[in-house]
This record gives C-alpha cells, sequence and structure tokens, in this order.
C-alpha cells in the first residue's frame, strides 16, 4: 500500500499513468542476482515484459543480458546498454529485416524454432559473410498448468520445435554451414506457480541432453527460459518472487556438464510488482445488480484483463469512506469487454478517486494502444 506523501504526489500527476518503484525493483533485481551468481547461471531479461528505457537501463546495470523477440527489441535493448553479446533472439516469425538487423549487431543467440528458420539465417548471414550462432527451442510437450493463453510448451503450441525430432534436426542444422549450434532453449509458458513444470523440464532437457550425447554431441549452452510467476493477489505481502528457491530446486535436478552454462528468461517476476497503474474515477453510475466505476484508464492503459481475463488487484488511494460498495471496475473504451474487475468491494467511491491497479509493471504500458484515438498513459517513477 502506498503511504500518503506518495498518494499525495499521485494526486499531482495526470491520469491514467505508470508508476515505477525503482527501490522495489532494485531490490527484486539484487535478490535475483544473488541466487543467479550462487550457480553461475546467466540471466537474460524479458524484455517484452517492459521495454520502457529506464526501467531496462536499471537492469542492464546489473550485468544482465536481454531476450528478445523482435528487431526492435534488439535494437532497443542495445541502444539501452545491453551487451550484444548478451542478447538473445527468439520468436517463430522473425523477418528477413530482423534477422539482418541482428546479424548485424553480432548478438550472442538465435533461438530458432524451425528448420526453414534456420535455413533463411544461414542464407542471410552468408549474404553478409557471417557465422552465427544458434540454438534449437525445443517444445518439451510440458503442461505448465497456467493461463492456456500463455501456456507454451503443450504439443499443440506454435512455439518450439518437437522434441521427438531433435536427432534429424540437428543432423540439418550441422549441415548450414554459416550456422553454428551452440545449444537447446525451452520456454513452457508464463505466470507458473507450481514448481512441477520445472522439475519435468529439467527431466525432459537431461532427456535431450542423453539423446545429443549418443550422437557424439557437447553443446555449451542450456536456456530454460522464464515464466516464474508472481503474486497478483497478495503485493505487498510477497513483493520478491522466490527465485532462489527455483533455482536451488533447478540445481538440484539439471544435468550439466562440463563447461555447460545455464540461461535464464526472466521478465514478468522482475519488473511486475514495482509497476502500478493508477486511474481516476470519472463517474459512479447505479445498475440494478452492481455500481458501476467508470474510470480514465481503459483497456488501451492495461489489456491484461481484457484479454485473457487477468487479475490484477484493484486499491482506492483516496476515499475516506468507512462503507464499503461492491463496483464494476469498467473503463471509458467503446467495447464490452473493457472491464477490469466485477462485483468487487471498495470503500464508498466517488468522482476523482484514485484508483490503483497493482502488479501492473509486466504486460501493462508495453501492451498500451491508441485505439479510438486515445493518449496513451503518463509515466512517473519513485525518484521523480
Amino acid at each position: 500500500m502506498f503511504n500518503k506523501n506518495v498518494i499525495e504526489k499521485f494526486k499531482t500527476f495526470s491520469t491514467p499513468f505508470y508508476y515505477y518503484d525503482l527501490d522495489l525493483l532494485r531490490q527484486t533485481l539484487d535478490t535475483l542476482k544473488k541466487a543467479a551468481d550462487k550457480y553461475g547461471y546467466k540471466i537474460h531479461y524479458a524484455v517484452k515484459a517492459n521495454a520502457n528505457p529506464e526501467i531496462l537501463k536499471i537492469i542492464c546495470s546489473y550485468g544482465f543480458g536481454a531476450d528478445c523477440v523482435s528487431g526492435n527489441e534488439v535494437l532497443k535493448a542495445i541502444e539501452c546498454g545491453f551487451h550484444a553479446d548478451k542478447v538473445v533472439f527468439a520468436g517463430v516469425g522473425k523477418s528477413d529485416k530482423e534477422i539482418i538487423a541482428a546479424l548485424k549487431n553480432d548478438i550472442f543467440c538465435f533461438n530458432c524454432e524451425s528448420i526453414q528458420e534456420m535455413e533463411i539465417i544461414n542464407e542471410l548471414a552468408e549474404s553478409l559473410n557471417k557465422t552465427t550462432r544458434v540454438a534449437l527451442r525445443l517444445n518439451p510437450g510440458i503442461d505448465a498448468h497456467t493461463n492456456q493463453k500463455i501456456n507454451t510448451g503443450l504439443a499443440d503450441s506454435k512455439f518450439g520445435i518437437d522434441f521427438n525430432k531433435l536427432e534429424d534436426i540437428v543432423k540439418t542444422v550441422l549441415s548450414l554451414k554459416n550456422l553454428q549450434l551452440i545449444g537447446l532453449h525451452y520456454h513452457i509458458g508464463s505466470q507458473i506457480l507450481d514448481p512441477e513444470p520445472f522439475k519435468l523440464l529439467c527431466e525432459r532437457s537431461n532427456e535431450m541432453q542423453s539423446k545429443l550425447e549418443k550422437m557424439g554431441l557437447h553443446l555449451d549452452e542450456i536456456n530454460l527460459g522464464g515464466g516464474l510467476g508472481v503474486d497478483y493477489y497478495n503485493p505487498d505481502e510477497n513483493p520478491v518472487p522466490e527465485f532462489e528457491k527455483l533455482l536451488d530446486m533447478i540445481h538440484e535436478n539439471l544435468d550439466v556438464k562440463s563447461g555447460q552454462h545455464v540461461h535464464f528468461e526472466f521478465g514478468r517476476s522482475v519488473v511486475a510488482q514495482c509497476g502500478t497503474m493508477v486511474s481516476k474515477v470519472l463517474y459512479i453510475k447505479p445498475a440494478t445488480q452492481t455500481n458501476f466505476a467508470i474510470v480514465d484508464a481503459g483497456f488501451t492503459d492495461l489489456i491484461r484483463p481484457a484479454l485473457y481475463g487477468a487479475y490484477h488487484k484493484i486499491e482506492n488511494l483516496t476515499s475516506e469512506s468507512s462503507q464499503t460498495k461492491k463496483y464494476d471496475v469498467v473503463g471509458p473504451i467503446c467495447e464490452s469487454t473493457d472491464v477490469f474487475d466485477k462485483g468487487i468491494t471498495l470503500p464508498e467511491t466517488r468522482r476523482g478517486d484514485l484508483l490503483a491497479f497493482r502488479t501492473a509493471g509486466a504486460y501493462g504500458e508495453i501492451m498500451a494502444s491508441q485505439y479510438n484515438l486515445r493518449e496513451l498513459p503518463n509515466v512517473y517513477y519513485s525518484e521523480n
């Protein structure tokens, strides 16, 4: 919960806006770095979670790399200080233009998701007289027990390569003269709170390693992706994810060969809790079974609830009422899906009150749009 001084500061800001607690971000990064350094694990921040330049520069200052899923993310990461030799580039649909940009910047690795993609990267690398590093993104067929809209490791997912075809794929890649196969890559989903899928991923990775050994092949890089979840319901009680607990479990279950490096691509878990969206109440509209609290933010500012039913804790920061009522908190967009939550209990809410949408640092500001020709949300930082 925000203290009175911060709330008074919020009253001077133009709504809707994103507010980033940079102290909490640094606390999170400190915890992650300590947990990773314990085993020499390499961290690449997943830029897709939040590409705010100030956020990126702080993350970069910890010596982490960047996990990118577009050419512009690659360029933005390098612009914000990430070393190209710590940048990895994933995604099922890399365009020629994006591939060329990454090749020219000599990034660390392309995480590849199909044979045809690797053939194209090979052709483009040859045209630039370059050799580039690639890892195979394998689809391990693991259910991450998360929202099906963000579950990426199942057999019918568009992501990754069927792990059952590993031997044939490796033979094909090794025939491409401008590619250097250096590793295996996985990513089974996002907002994973159950440790069991990560344990299964270690077992599946060990199985893949055994297959490679039988082929006489040793790869130096194992990338287990990201996906660690955060507590959307209790952000104040659990502001920093349990990185150490997860990485301890990985260490116990993953078979790491001599000389191998283990990589992770954390995004949501790094930035989610440090970000809050704040919106002003425009109108209170009584209805038959509820009260609508109509706010000046819409799914153009925070799309997750409308996109896949995601939850964000909503708090009234300015109400002084001791009475509570139930509200449907909705936005101004001309779409019926512009709803943040229904039937939630808040202190009696009036026009002009400020509502905080917690745990919005990941997939919040970065997914904002200008549908209905709306302005993008403002951004403020705790150090302003």
